[in-house]
């Protein structure tokens, strides 16, 4: 996958989020396949033509209030032109240029990066006719559409898919774990980061990050060499976007595109909010190793089990995928931060693992003997070999009579099984339903 990134920018009302969802339903086949799959509506992996990019919505971030409208709307533009590889400038051909419009214009211009004008709510010829006007703003990229009927769609993304390169430079991996810190502003990644450094002098070298924005840094520690992208590592000189959620949320995706592994960062004071579940159901849709990190637990009250508690809570909450490790810790005491490098290893050789056939369908032969599947419009359902494919993410092909009547209760307990004989924990799992 590569970690090319397209921001949808626009006033409100203009379509961005209508389109947005148009994007991602070409994949929605292909997501539904993966566990705990929500329907985050902010940021999502599109695919065209076999090249998938990700793709943001800035609306998903604007604040309701009238006066800071503007002021917010403005940043918002200037951080997807800083942190995007290419911009969506969506405009309403039913409401004509307006001085929003025109002042995102102004702003776009000026960027060295692509950028698609996309007239929007094109739905007949006198529309097309008027939506010319849009020219006047000065964009070589022009295309008309509605996203209502999705008219238009394609030729958009034919010149965006046009722009990314299959990426070669990964190929000179040099097969180290890497680890990314993610999580949402103030929960403590750079203070972890710098608690993880501070004490470790052995850092072998500094290697600069694929993405101009990533630094890498390699470690050496317990004798075992790693990398750790670090998201927040270069400092812009504009303050303005040091707290804001959207920025946060770009800078994670990028690190997840070039991570094996993430350390998701919670605050216990606060608990696990809506956006941190985004960004982990996101990890699970990339099938990324993930670990939880829950931070700044030196400031939770504690009684008799708490820990226990949460985690029993937390996993509730990330339901499907629960078999994850948890780890309670406190960047500012440095308590149980290098267990999290710990974790973060162990889970990157479970994704690493590799089943061996015979193995396989043993003790998987064994699962379905003692449960078999519900019956189906009158068919039993037999699986007859199962193996594992060569692919990043751990990913498995059940070949049956009947793939496409195996219902996900089915599937749950296959993947539950998996997990209970070979250690996947931290690793989401594909599973797959072939015809034999």
């Amino acid at each position: 996958m590569s970690g090319f990134t397209v921001a949808i920018v626009g006033r409100p009302n203009v379509g961005k989020s209508t389109f947005f969802n148009r994007l991602l339903e070409q994949r929605k086949a292909i997501v539904d396949d993966v566990s705990g799959v929500t329907r985050d509506r902010q940021y999502g992996i599109a695919e065209w033509n076999g090249k998938s990019f990700n793709v943001i919505d800035t609306g998903g971030f604007v604040p309701r209030s009238e006066d800071v409208f503007e002021i917010e709307i403005r940043k918002q533009v200037l951080i997807a032109v800083e942190e995007a590889d290419a911009l969506i400038f969506m405009v309403d051909t039913a409401t004509g240029i307006l001085p929003l419009d025109e002042a995102m214009a102004d702003v776009l211009r000026r960027t060295t990066k692509p950028v698609f004008l996309v007239a929007n709510k094109v739905d007949n010829s006198d529309r097309l006719l008027e939506a010319t006007e849009f020219y006047s703003l000065g964009f070589d990229n022009i295309f008309f559409l509605s996203s209502m009927t999705g008219s238009g769609t394609g030729e958009l993304l034919d010149a965006l898919v046009d722009l990314i390169q299959i990426d070669h430079a990964v190929a000179e991996d040099d097969g180290l774990p890497k680890f990314a810190i993610i999580g949402q502003p103030n929960t403590g990644k750079s203070s972890l980061l710098n608690a993880l450094i501070g004490q470790e002098r052995t850092i072998v070298s500094e290697i600069a990050g694929t993405t101009r924005d990533t630094i890498h840094t390699r470690y050496n520690l317990f004798k075992k060499e790693f990398v750790l992208i670090d998201t927040a590592g270069i400092r812009r000189k504009t303050k303005v976007h040091e707290d804001l959620e959207f920025y946060s949320v770009i800078r994670a995706i990028k690190a997840m595109d070039e991570a094996d592994v993430c350390l998701l960062l919670l605050d216990a004071t606060k608990g696990i909010t809506a956006q941190d579940l985004n960004i982990f159901s996101l990890a699970v849709k990339k099938g990324k190793g993930i670990v939880l990190l829950v931070n700044k637990w030196d400031l939770v009250e504690k009684g008799t089990n708490t820990a226990r508690e949460v985690e029993k809570d937390l996993k509730q909450r990330l339901a499907p995928f629960t078999d994850v490790p948890i780890l309670f810790i406190s960047v500012l005491e440095k308590t149980r931060i290098f267990k999290a490098i710990e974790l973060a290893l162990e889970v990157f050789a479970n994704r690493q693992r590799k089943v061996p056939t015979a193995k396989l369908n043993e003790v998987m032969g064994k699962a379905v003997e003692s449960y078999h599947a519900p019956v189906v419009r009158g068919h039993a359902l037999k699986i007859k070999f199962i193996t594992q494919l060569p692919t990043q993410v751990p990913s498995f092909a059940f070949f049956c009579n009947y793939p496409d009547d195996v219902k996900q209760p089915y599937k749950n307990y296959l993947e539950n099984q998996l997990r209970e004989h070979f250690d996947f924990k931290g690793v989401p799992l594909r599973l797959y339903f072939r015809k034999k």
